[in-house]
């Protein structure tokens, strides 16, 4: 199975209340006294594996109750929907701020998702990360879940970049090709515009994307500046 995915690479105000931000309850939160720069980096260095891990356990949750109801691939639409929306720095900025109330954040949410469009296990999923302050993560729990979802379904996620908006076909053809290399059952494809690119297309995937296939103008440009440097240099 190949698919294709396009995307494109004012808090509401409330009355004010007085709120307490407690820290993170982290085993190595406690007894700490930062006295040094070096030390200062170790603790955030801490607090970003303790976040990234929080929401690896969040994406492995929610992935395993779409397998086992069988709505794995609705659940990804549903992520991919949910990241779009908290893309929207003012609607994350609003169920992130201490100053808004939880029963603010819990209309809004109610709002989003009364319309229907989303699952009722990832409508439960957003309120739960709403009354244990971790909506924050979200962005983290978005990219973890794609990790976990494209293993679970064996799948090759592909980023194609272009100066313009490429038609389905040839998506389908770069999908192909990817397979091929890849050996993956499954190819998806996210598209970015990049101006600088000339024309022509960049492909990355494998493991962080750490394969490039480049066919931009680009590329070449480079390429012929690089040869007329070295006989520039011999002249």
């Amino acid at each position: 199975m190949i698919t294709a995915i396009v995307t494109s690479i004012t808090p509401a105000t409330s009355h004010s209340r007085p709120h307490q931000i407690c820290s993170p309850n982290l085993p190595f939160s406690r007894g700490f006294t930062i006295k040094t720069k070096t030390r200062s980096r170790r603790i955030s260095r801490l607090k970003l594996a303790a976040s990234a891990s929080a929401a690896g356990s969040y994406a492995s949750a929610i992935a395993e109750v779409a397998k086992s109801n069988g709505t794995l691939d609705a659940t990804s639409t549903d992520i991919e929907t949910i990241d779009k929306l908290f893309s929207d720095d003012s609607i994350l900025n609003f169920f992130v701020s201490p100053i808004i109330s939880l029963d603010q954040k819990r209309e809004l949410i109610d709002d989003i998702t009364s319309s229907g469009t989303l699952q009722p296990h990832v409508c439960n999923f957003l309120n739960v990360l709403i009354e244990s302050k971790r909506i924050g993560l979200i962005k983290e729990i978005v990219k973890e879940f794609e990790i976990v979802y494209n293993k679970l379904t064996e799948t090759e996620m592909a980023i194609v970049t272009s100066v313009v908006k490429l038609e389905k076909q040839h998506l389908a053809q770069i999908a192909k090709q990817v397979q091929k290399l890849s050996g993956a059952r499954n190819v998806r494809i996210k598209t970015a515009i990049d101006e600088s690119l000339v024309a022509g297309f960049t492909i990355r995937y494998g493991n962080g994307q750490s394969k490039l296939i480049d066919m931009s103008v680009k590329k070449q440009l480079d390429d012929i500046a690089a040869e007329l440097l070295q006989v520039s240099s011999v002249v």
